[in-house]
């Protein structure tokens, strides 16, 4: 690759942006670089609304980047005629959405340059092909006129993603892999070391060849291993693709296992609600409905169940779906959404992957694995029935141990967060999936949560089993890139400010920040646990007179239980919008999208800017303090209000 169009540095600075926009190419050194925007997320990339369009790079890649730092317009990009795109650290947080990478191809982008690069982001590129570094002199060397090779830089990616590369992506691969014409990358016989959660997951689901039984002895932190799935999934937003690049691949061949295959419409089905703006009906409606209709006509042919409004298995967002009803302890659980690691709650290795991972995961029933370091969390301490987990883990991510990613010691490296302790037994399971589902938004692969109390009751009354055979302890003298003791006693109420869910700052020191729009839903925000708190604050008590409030239970078996308990009944006689079960507000798509001016106060687990639907500020907090801010119109802790009456 010679450099032949123009370099696009994402700098922390907008006026740089818009000057390179303006067609200036601003004479940056990439020894000394500027101030680089943090976390160029997957929202920015490619917005929520352009995502129901389509996924095909001549359909996105006008809209890449588009109001990036509020100066990116649409087709600002394409036909700026950019060629190299430059970020900083954490490039590609957010979203699993493979359209990300779509969108730069579409744009006109051969090459990505960063620091650092988050984990679906960083394997959707090499699955797409999309070439990428985090060497800066790359850059140098390009506007020194000389050439790349960009099969050098493959060369340099651990062996399971150079064998990608050399077999022209996952889907051949995987064609290869089915007419049994590759062997594993990986050693299969090994011996045996002590080993935590996830590694004893990996290792006891690792393929071992064609017609072998799985399982190996051990594996540990960069091995690179294909793994037996025990649940896949999808929604709307993604299925499309996912189906589309099967078929390209596979024609009519069958899913492996379509029985545990899910897909779930509940990312669009909130759009219709009558407090949407029209301007957000009119942008996505129909292409929404189009998505979905794709999803459920290619569900139907390939013999994949469809949870949803009217879909014949019940609605609701597909995390807390999968908790209620599908996962189960030392499963590896995968969907098409950066929010899978919620089923790590489960005592489960679950994450997110990409349309091309998952395309290949329905055809082999296997996942690609880079074994992740891990970090242990020992939780002690008293949370008084005032510190929630929402509090500890917007404390966790934003210690600069991960927010600026000090487990990482080479661009492929992942980490996760195997969260133990006495702690864990004063929330049930809904709350701690709280500290599973946000571990993505530290940058990390997912969370588990070793075997404890709350788990194995909610198993036995829910599922009416106890999977004690199922349960995965850590090996005594398991290896840890470090161990973390946090002791609850400690720990502050803490918001997450605007931007980024790292963004993280003690409520107490937040200052006086009005608020008109306060949102308690999500997968994270939305369990029956969480319309609890939020209804505990509120009861008693009236809204503040410019606040609006939406509230969004994640299921509709939470709906169900909240009606039951009154809680809806509460809700709506204060005067909050209550919708019906989905994933909406939180990417746009339904009730809570903040108006002209508003500053939001959310129980969901991101901020990005615009990723709501509309620009304004975005604070995280948890549903108390959501409750607590709509009855006194600004950020508040719960236990500042006046008595209720």
């Amino acid at each position: 690759m010679k450099l032949t169009g123009r370099v696009l540095w994402l700098t922390e600075d907008a006026d740089a942006i818009a000057t390179q926009l303006g067609g200036e190419s601003p004479d940056f050194d990439p020894a000394a670089p500027p101030a680089m925007h943090y976390g160029v997320n997957t929202d920015a990339m490619i917005n929520g609304a352009a995502c129901t369009l389509g996924y095909t790079g001549e359909i996105l890649g006008p809209y890449f980047l588009q109001n990036f730092k509020e100066q990116v317009q649409k087709d600002s990009v394409k036909d700026g005629g950019f060629q190299v795109v430059v970020g900083g650290d954490a490039y590609g947080s957010g979203s699993s959405r493979e359209v990300a990478v779509v969108a730069h191809q579409g744009a006109g982008i051969e090459l990505v340059v960063a620091k650092s690069f988050q984990r679906i982001f960083q394997e959707n590129m090499v699955y797409s092909g999309l070439p990428f570094t985090t060497d800066y002199a790359v850059v140098n060397k390009l506007q020194a006129g000389e050439s790349i090779d960009l099969e050098a830089l493959a060369d340099e990616l651990p062996p399971f993603f150079r064998a990608v590369a050399k077999s022209g992506g996952l889907m051949k691969y995987g064609t290869k892999m089915l007419a049994g014409e590759v062997e594993p990358t990986y050693e299969v016989e090994r011996e045996a070391r002590p080993m935590n959660c996830v590694e004893k997951i990996v290792a006891q689901k690792a393929w071992t060849g064609a017609g072998k039984p799985a399982g190996i002895a051990a594996v540990k932190p960069g091995d690179q291993v294909l793994a037996s799935c025990d649940f896949r999934g999808m929604h709307e937003y993604t299925a499309g693709m996912v189906m589309d690049l099967y078929g390209q691949e596979w024609g009519d061949a069958p899913v492996h296992n379509p029985e545990l295959v899910a897909a779930f419409e509940d990312h669009f089905v909130l759009i219709n609600s009558d407090t949407v703006p029209l301007r957000v009906k009119e942008a996505r409606l129909a292409p929404a409905t189009n998505l979905a209709n794709e999803m459920v006509e290619a569900c139907a042919k390939n013999g994949i169940k469809v949870h949803g409004p009217g879909r014949g298995n019940k609605a609701g967002v597909c995390h807390r779906i999968v908790v209620e009803d599908y996962g189960r302890p030392g499963d590896i659980i995968v969907l098409t959404d950066s929010h899978t690691p919620t089923a790590g709650v489960l005592n489960a290795f679950a994450f997110g992957v990409g349309s091309t991972a998952m395309a290949f995961a329905l055809r082999t029933g296997m996942i690609p694995v880079t074994v992740p370091k891990t970090v242990r969390v020992w939780v002690e301490g008293d949370a008084k029935g005032v510190i929630s987990p929402k509090d500890l883990i917007l404390h966790l991510i934003g210690d600069p141990y991960f927010r600026e990613e000090h487990w990482r010691e080479s661009a492929t490296d992942t980490c996760v967060i195997q969260i133990g302790g006495p702690g864990l037994d004063q929330w049930n399971v809904d709350e701690l999936s709280v500290l599973t589902n946000m571990t993505v938004e530290g940058g990390l692969m997912t969370g588990i949560v070793e075997p404890c109390a709350p788990l194995r009751e909610f198993l036995k009354t829910r599922r009416g089993q106890d999977y004690a055979d199922m349960f995965v302890e850590p090996d005594e003298g398991a290896s840890y890139v470090k161990t973390i003791t946090v002791n609850l006693d400690e720990v502050p109420i803490t918001v997450a400010t605007p931007g980024d869910s790292r963004n993280r700052v003690a409520l107490a020191e937040v200052g006086d920040v009005p608020i008109h729009n306060v949102v308690i839903a999500s997968c994270t925000g939305g369990s029956l646990a969480d319309l609890r708190a939020a209804a505990e604050v509120l009861r008693g008590r009236s809204l503040a007179e410019h606040v609006r409030v939406t509230v969004t239970p994640s299921s509709a078996d939470v709906m169900a239980d909240a009606v039951k308990e009154g809680l809806i009944e509460l809700f709506k006689s204060l005067g909050a919008v209550v919708s019906p079960p989905g994933c909406g507000s939180c990417i746009g798509n339904g009730p809570g999208i903040p108006y002209e001016g508003e500053t939001t106060a959310s129980t969901t687990n991101r901020n990005f800017d615009r990723r709501m639907g509309a620009p304004g500020p975005v604070y995280l907090v948890s549903p108390a303090v959501a409750a607590a801010s709509a009855v006194a119109g600004k950020l508040v802790d719960p236990r500042h209000l006046s008595p209720a009456n």
